[in-house]
């Protein structure tokens, strides 16, 4: 009996372990939890509806100690019970870190931990440097004082020695093996139904935050990790004939009449484009956002275009460059920039600027090496790059970099001595976790996400002091300005990530350049971040075959619709409804559609996610 005995108290322990981590997470996010008056009861219940993945975690873990109590039947040693404190100690330990790297990413990215963002941990201190000091030492602090409580715990409690061989006969020591091995098999598939179990099991309530709470961590990752690694061997995307979904893709792509309505009243303008880090749309007083976050962004807008049907493919930087120099979509699972042997199969927005005699240059205040940005930039052939390390050191610093106000001072005063035309790229930075912006946090009445939002006002106070410099110099009159998100990101509304209100981005066109009859007005037409790609290449006359992907906005024969990606999943909006789709688990989040329209939607959803996918892989 010693080895049935022995591996219930494992297993005990392992639940033990997988529930304490899973009341820290949602103690962390109880913020968010009472903000969508989540019951709970409802709380409670995402335990039992963890129960079949936590037993399945667990008794995979138990495998290697399953394995050195059957071996101790027939023989006792001394190695056994090394053997199985280090494998326990180890195994502890390594998910202790993924459960509080989870709780840690969660209220930055809305996700669980998945492989995607491991690959972030190829520079470590870039992952480090997002996050607050008090931050960083809460996650070594959770992890090294659980780690010891637990395995003292597990040593004093459960850990049962393997020392002496077990008595009995042979023939029972064999049956019982089987007995177990058959029992840890039911365990591992959750039961005895036909289907295996899969994350699905655990998801089982309308809000996000408490089916990410009961998927288990490790499982998850595990499961994420084998998905990445098998995703170019089959595109998990294909729902439909390989050229029917292409058929149906270049239907929507195609335009009748190569026309455009032009906004310029210059040929060749300056180009100037701006990306703010992570400002969702709800920061926009004029997108629905509280007057008092961005008031200078809304005080520019009266000499701007404003495009109020805006939206980001993906919710990581590196999609969104992606999306702008090489006009490609944000793609599930993966992205752009970590594929460099991709670049050359993709067009480049620099690359054709160049040509066209415009110098190019790119301004950041951090280290690009983050997400390998640096890479697809340079691969872009920016005339000049000017990243943290290249500013005076005796500039303040946050922990990411430097300040927009400093940034931003520098790429106004560069600007002015720019070979002309020049196209000229800013990417600010104190809007990024870990919002450590000077002057602090003044909007005391934000509740959620507030020293986002006050960075984020921060960040506005800054565009607002470059814009009044820049009205003042000579080339302003020559200058289009491009200002818009990279991505979006959580804000005091709350909006679920799995959907377009989250996904909504300002993007503003102003400058000298703009012809006098769109300062101060709006558009409402429906487009994605990609497509101003195509659209700003029209307004300069030039062709933009090369990219597919990207639809020109301003003319009046393009089919209007915007695409993100969640993952392992996407969302397809049209003028008429909105899908919403997990692909794994399967499961339609939502879709809304006129019954004439139902069909067709779905079947354009479907196939664009296959089609982009499917062109990727094979790059």
């Amino acid at each position: 009996m010693r080895i049935y005995f022995s591996l219930l108290k494992q297993y005990l322990f392992w639940l033990t372990v997988f529930a304490l981590q899973r009341i820290i997470f949602f103690v962390y996010y109880n913020q968010l939890i009472s903000a969508d008056d989540i019951p709970l009861t409802e709380v409670l219940y995402s335990f039992v509806a963890a129960f079949k993945l936590d037993t399945s975690t667990a008794v995979y873990i138990l495998i290697f100690p399953f394995l050195l109590l059957v071996f101790s039947q027939f023989r006792g040693s001394r190695v056994l019970d090394v053997l199985n404190k280090v494998y326990t100690a180890i195994v502890l330990l390594v998910y202790l870190m993924i459960s509080a790297g989870e709780t840690g990413l969660y209220g930055e990215w809305k996700t669980k931990l998945s492989f995607k963002a491991l690959i972030y941990f190829k520079h470590p201190g870039e992952v480090f440097r997002s996050a607050t000091i008090t931050e960083t030492v809460l996650f070594f602090a959770m992890v090294t004082v659980q780690f010891f409580v637990f395995y003292f715990l597990y040593k004093k409690f459960v850990f049962v020695s393997l020392r002496e061989k077990q008595g009995g006969r042979g023939f029972w020591k064999t049956v019982n093996g089987f007995v177990l091995a058959a029992i840890m098999f039911i365990g591992i598939r959750g039961g005895l139904e036909a289907i295996p179990i899969s994350l699905s099991e655990s998801y089982f309530s309308k809000h996000r935050i408490l089916n990410m709470g009961a998927v288990n961590p490790a499982y998850n990752l595990v499961y994420n990790t084998i998905d990445y690694f098998t995703m170019f061997k089959h595109n998990v995307f294909k729902t439909l004939d390989d050229r029917e979904a292409e058929r149906v893709v270049k239907r929507l792509h195609y335009v009748p009449k190569d026309t455009t309505v032009n906004i310029l009243n210059i040929k060749k303008p300056n180009i100037v484009v701006i990306f703010l880090e992570s400002f969702s749309g709800d920061l926009i007083e004029s997108l629905g956002g509280d007057p008092r976050i961005a008031p200078n962004f809304h005080q520019m807008e009266k000499d701007g275009l404003l495009f109020t049907n805006f939206y980001a493919s993906g919710n990581r930087s590196q999609q969104a460059l992606g999306s702008l120099y090489a006009g490609l979509p944000s793609i599930p699972i993966t992205t752009l920039t970590a594929h460099p042997e991709k670049y050359k199969s993709v067009p480049s927005l620099v690359k054709i600027l160049n040509g066209e005699g415009y110098f190019s240059s790119f301004y950041f205040g951090g280290q690009l090496i983050y997400g390998n940005i640096r890479s697809f930039i340079i691969s872009n052939g920016f005339d000049r790059v000017v990243e943290g390390k290249d500013f005076d050191k005796s500039i303040p610093r946050q922990r990411l970099g430097v300040p927009d106000e400093y940034m931003l001072e520098r790429f106004l005063n560069d600007m002015g001595k720019m070979k002309r035309p020049f196209f000229a790229n800013a990417f600010t930075l104190s809007s990024h976790s870990p919002y450590d912006v000077p002057g602090g946090w003044p909007m005391k009445w934000v509740k959620l996400e507030n020293k986002f939002v006050n960075s984020a006002h921060y960040t506005d106070k800054c565009l607002g002091d470059f814009f009044r410099k820049a009205k003042q110099q000579s080339w302003w009159d020559s200058t289009l300005f491009i200002v818009m998100a990279d991505h979006s990101h959580a804000s005091y509304h709350n909006y679920h990530l799995g959907s377009f209100e989250y996904h909504k981005i300002p993007l503003l066109i102003t400058g000298g350049a703009l012809k006098k009859e769109y300062r101060g007005k709006q558009n409402n037409t429906l487009m994605g971040n990609v497509d101003v790609t195509a659209t700003l290449l029209h307004q300069l006359g030039l062709p933009s075959g090369e990219f597919f992907w990207s639809k020109n906005i301003f003319n009046p024969y393009v089919q209007h619709f915007a695409y993100f990606d969640l993952y392992n999943g996407f969302g397809w909006k049209r003028p008429y409804g909105e899908l919403i789709v997990s692909m794994k688990p399967y499961r339609i989040w939502k879709f809304t559609a006129p019954k004439d329209k139902i069909d067709s939607m779905k079947k354009e959803g479907f196939s664009y996610v296959q089609y982009l996918f499917e062109n990727f892989i094979k790059m």
